[in-house]
């Protein structure tokens, strides 16, 4: 019988303008060949919005703040462990966050590349159509935030 595991993740997806338009940190996995969204396991004892703030610094090395949250995606994958294979049911929460500081060449081992991305292309850009659902609903609230 397939053991099924649940894991809680937290994400966030960071914006800025500049030169009068948004851009947005995306990660590169796989050998850069996959982009996607930071994001990662809620540790014990923490919040949500403080593991997708944590999540955000150490996969793209900036600093960013909870402008509000975006929404959450649940899907279901597979993985081995010890030979066996473990059906895992994933709930990822979703932040939109206003850069404060930091360098995207700061980011930690877990990704190969972090780039800003315009709005537009990082929709193109990423790999998972529900990453890009999420990045929908980011550009429909930075737009009409307007700036």
């Amino acid at each position: 019988m397939l053991r099924t595991i649940r894991e809680i993740s937290a994400g966030g997806i960071v914006y800025k303008r500049e030169k009068g338009q948004w851009r947005v940190a995306l990660t590169a996995r796989k050998g850069g060949k996959v982009w996607c969204l930071p994001k990662g396991l809620v540790e014990k004892k923490e919040r949500l919005e403080e593991t997708a703030v944590r999540e955000v610094r150490e996969e793209t090395g900036l600093e960013a703040s909870i402008a509000r949250k975006l929404g959450d995606l649940k899907y279901w994958y597979a993985r081995k462990e010890n030979g066996q294979t473990v059906r895992i049911f994933k709930i990822v929460h979703f932040y939109l966050m206003r850069y404060l500081s930091g360098s995207i060449q700061d980011h930690d081992w877990e990704v190969d590349e972090v780039r800003w991305f315009p709005l537009d292309e990082a929709v193109e850009k990423l790999e998972y159509k529900n990453e890009k659902e999420i990045m929908e609903k980011a550009r429909a609230a930075l737009e009409n935030e307007g700036g």
